[in-house]
């Protein structure tokens, strides 16, 4: 592994706990000579402040203090070059396994070469209006296609490397990437799909065919969406985070993107104790174990 010479800090602003840990950083990679940028929304004073997208081209390792939402900001302007250390500074992430009291043994690892990493597939996706590309954007996560400020059905058709796939009248549809299965795909009831595993998922959300289920696709399937002609009210979301109008007749093309995105593992524990963690998996079932322990 190439010797880690800069870090960029990605840092959640309104956690006063992320911006202390930030400054410890800070000051432990001075020690070590490591220059240290820092995204330029964090506020940390006396660090080179830098926009996220430079930031990420700038680096050896990304550390991000935060949440899953804060990795997914920064995540989507990488190439796959950069590792991305995630510290979570609440309940444990998806991505952000990291707890606060690991970052730092964590980091001197990652440092000394002592690590290892998984590469996550993201998606591409192209809006079009009128024949022409308006917006090309990537994910890690998800591309959703909903309903906007009016709670009422949208309809759409989706197809599958130019073949008919299915006609939608439904609140939405989820494109997602194996990453993206544990978000709100989930909650449509699309399945947990292990985040290394190459595949696309498509989700329809609270469809209204009760017959139409989430459809799981090979990696380099390429999925289009079209808006009915007479919609005037979805929106295209990227990972909950960005979003813009749609109107009808609009086509949407979701492919799996050319770049991936590396996430540093934890040393501590895998991807299905942060599974079983964050669903509750196993609680009742331990204590229906014990409770028949009892009983014998």
């Amino acid at each position: 592994m190439a010797r880690i010479r800069t870090v960029g800090l990605v840092v959640k602003r309104d956690r006063p706990r992320a911006l202390r840990l930030a400054r410890r950083m800070v000051t432990s990679l001075a020690r070590r000579k490591i220059r240290v940028f820092a995204d330029a929304e964090a506020g940390l004073p006396g660090v080179a402040a830098l926009p996220k997208t430079e930031l990420a081209r700038r680096v050896d390792l990304l550390v991000v203090l935060g949440g899953d939402g804060t990795l997914l900001s920064i995540a989507r302007r990488t190439d796959g070059r950069v590792p991305i250390l995630g510290v979570n500074m609440g309940e444990l992430g998806f991505l952000t396994a990291v707890t606060e009291r690991e970052a730092m043994p964590t980091l001197a690892r990652v440092l000394a070469g002592r690590y290892t990493t998984e590469r996550r597939m993201t998606l591409a996706a192209t809006l079009s209006r009128r024949g022409r590309a308006v917006r090309r954007v990537t994910a890690l996560n998800d591309v959703v296609i909903s309903n906007g400020s009016l709670a009422r059905i949208v309809s759409f058709s989706v197809s599958v490397d130019e073949q008919p796939l299915a006609r939608y009248r439904a609140d939405g549809v989820i494109v997602a990437t194996p990453t993206g299965s544990t978000a709100y795909s989930l909650s449509a009831g699309g399945p947990v799909v292990e985040p290394t595993v190459q595949a696309l998922l498509v989700s329809p959300i609270s469809p209204h065919t009760l017959s139409n289920r989430p459809v799981v696709l090979r990696p380099e399937a390429v999925v289009r969406i079209v808006v009915a002609e007479r919609e005037n009210d979805a929106i295209l979301t990227i990972d909950g985070q960005q979003s813009m109008a749609l109107a009808g007749r609009d086509v949407v093309v979701a492919r799996r993107g050319r770049a991936s995105v590396s996430l540093v593992r934890s040393p501590d524990r895998t991807y299905y104790d942060v599974l079983r963690a964050k669903l509750g998996w196993g609680a009742r079932q331990g204590g229906e174990h014990a409770a028949h322990a009892t009983r014998l």
